[in-house]
């Protein structure tokens, strides 16, 4: 049975393989995004013939009241918020941006939807970034320690998210995954750029000599548990969903220049890292595993293949397109 399904961001590459997923399951959805839709090559749900997507133009920032008018007149079962100013090094050229968006305009927009008797459940869609840099593996309870303006303003919706949810029993659930990618990828983000440089003959710049660990999700997997989320997840719950294992961005690399057939040593330029990166963060998504039934389906080397045909069916296309990350107040 289909349900109605509100997706916020819905032109992020996260949001945009949501929706794929959502349009697969036979469900309605609106998309709403403050940019016009970009080149197809970054939306798979255009792939997908239907009548059951329409999308609205509309920024968080300066049309809440028509976003409340656009969801008031679809009723959606579900809201799920993908929509944030996201980057972490460039947050503290212009920490005000990200405040205003992360926690002001987002704090408006919940204050409107806790009034919505129709909804089920409100998925906000967080970071891990929240946590700072930690040891060892890491739980949903862990003790917030954002170190940069980004994650600083991440933990700020959160907090003020669950006072509403203590408060106003408003049905908000948050999930946090660890580094995503796959297929449609902003160009910025390591993986897809690091594939247009081995690509093009451009030298890849590799920030710190790419000492940090991380673990790596293909958006797929992502996709589904957000999907379980929202469906099956109790109020005021979270979740991690994150795979097992730990990488260097520097053995990320490698492995990129090995599947793509070019040595690392000719692509890779060590340039200095970034204010506030932290070191390394091990989510633990044992409580997704246990009570959503979910798991990580697609390894590191399938996912990165996945995203290596991607970049080679829409090469021309992506040429075209900036591959440096360009602020939108």
């Amino acid at each position: 049975m289909s349900e109605r399904v509100v997706v916020i961001g819905s032109n992020s590459f996260s949001g945009a393989h949501f929706v794929d997923r959502l349009l697969a399951e036979g469900d309605d959805v609106t998309g709403i995004s403050r940019s016009a839709e970009p080149d197809p090559a970054f939306l798979p749900y255009k792939a997908r013939s239907t009548g059951r997507f329409r999308f609205a133009q509309l920024d968080l920032n300066r049309d809440l009241g028509r976003i409340m008018e656009v969801i008031e007149d679809c009723k959606p079962e579900y809201v799920v918020n993908f929509a944030a100013q996201g980057m972490v090094a460039q947050s503290w050229q212009r920490p005000e941006d990200w405040f205003q968006t992360n926690v002001v305009a987002n704090v408006k927009l919940h204050d409107r939807l806790r009034k919505c008797d129709f909804l089920k459940k409100y998925v906000h869609v967080s970071t891990p970034e929240v946590y700072g840099s930690c040891e060892g593996v890491v739980v949903e309870n862990t003790s917030y320690n954002p170190s940069t303006p980004y994650a600083v303003s991440r933990a700020a919706a959160d907090m003020s998210l669950m006072s509403f949810f203590r408060a106003y029993r408003f049905p908000v659930v948050f999930t946090r995954s660890a580094n995503v990618y796959g297929p449609g990828q902003q160009l910025y983000r390591i993986i897809p750029r690091s594939i247009l440089c081995f690509l093009t003959g451009k030298k890849l710049a590799l920030q710190g000599g790419g000492l940090s660990v991380r673990s790596f999700i293909h958006i797929g997997d992502v996709a589904d548990g957000t999907l379980r989320v929202a469906r099956t997840a109790p109020a005021g719950s979270i979740y991690h969903f994150s795979t097992p294992r730990m990488i260097t961005i520097r053995a990320l690399v490698e492995l990129i220049a090995a599947r793509v057939g070019v040595p690392f040593e000719d692509g890779v330029e060590i340039v200095g890292d970034r204010l506030g990166k932290d070191a390394a963060y091990k989510l633990d998504s044992t409580k997704a595993r246990v009570e959503l039934g979910w798991r990580d389906a697609k390894s590191l080397e399938e996912g990165i293949d996945d995203t290596v045909r991607w970049v080679r069916d829409h090469l021309d296309v992506l040429k075209q397109q900036p591959w440096d990350y360009v602020h939108k107040p």
